[in-house]
């Protein structure tokens, strides 16, 4: 899901430099609601990351190799 975000945070990049260019309302708005959808992707990736439960689970039912385990 990071890579996700970050994607999202290249088109919104890209989308600002382009309302700045042109001056038109439409792609600053774009930008503006691009943003937040990668807002909402990261914070649901650091709740899941939070309660330990993976968020994108590949189809693998063998999740030892990358399972995280915390001391409490």
């Amino acid at each position: 899901m990071l890579v996700t975000t970050l994607l999202l945070a290249a088109v919104g990049f890209a989308m600002l430099v382009i309302a700045l260019t042109t001056g038109s309302v439409i792609w600053a708005w774009g930008c503006i609601a691009v943003c937040i959808v990668g807002a909402v992707v990261l914070l649901v990736s650091a709740l899941a990351d939070r309660k330990g439960t993976p968020v994108d689970n590949s189809g693998d039912s063998n999740n030892s190799a990358g399972s995280r385990h915390r001391d409490t």
